[in-house]
């Protein structure tokens, strides 16, 4: 069984999507193996988003993930990063494919409901934020 981090963002927790979205993940044949809410430090965040560090984006996003509790969620199942991927869609919500979490929950290209990992490396590094 493959381990992947889903990580739902402000903007869907202070909606109160957070029972819909686990109910998504488990629908679609996810399992939930942990849950955990927080708040990222702006060191934290920063280091989770170490990639795009340079990029125009960057003082945005760690601002905008640090202004407000995160649910992160380690869900397992075979195949899970690739499938996770795709129900949780395209990262700008109006290009997303209706019935994905972004399709459903997104606002805009950053405030896009949730962050999956892409790897099976950046699911272990994303995973120690909320699990160690």
């Amino acid at each position: 069984m493959e381990r992947s981090l889903l990580m739902i963002k402000p903007d869907a927790v202070s909606k109160g999507a957070v029972g819909r979205i686990i109910s998504m993940l488990e629908e679609n044949g996810f399992r939930i193996l942990a849950i955990k809410s927080k708040r990222f430090s702006t060191e934290e965040a920063e280091r989770f988003y170490e990639m795009h560090r340079g990029k125009p984006f960057f003082r945005s996003l760690v601002d905008y993930i640090t202004g407000g509790m995160v649910v992160g969620i380690m869900v397992g199942r075979d195949d899970a990063i690739r499938l996770l991927r795709d129900l949780v869609g395209a990262t700008d919500p109006k290009e997303a494919r209706p019935g994905t979490i972004r399709a459903v929950f997104g606002e805009s290209i950053e405030r896009n409901a949730v962050h999956a990992s892409d790897s099976p490396e950046n699911a272990e590094r994303e995973l120690s934020f909320f699990f160690r």
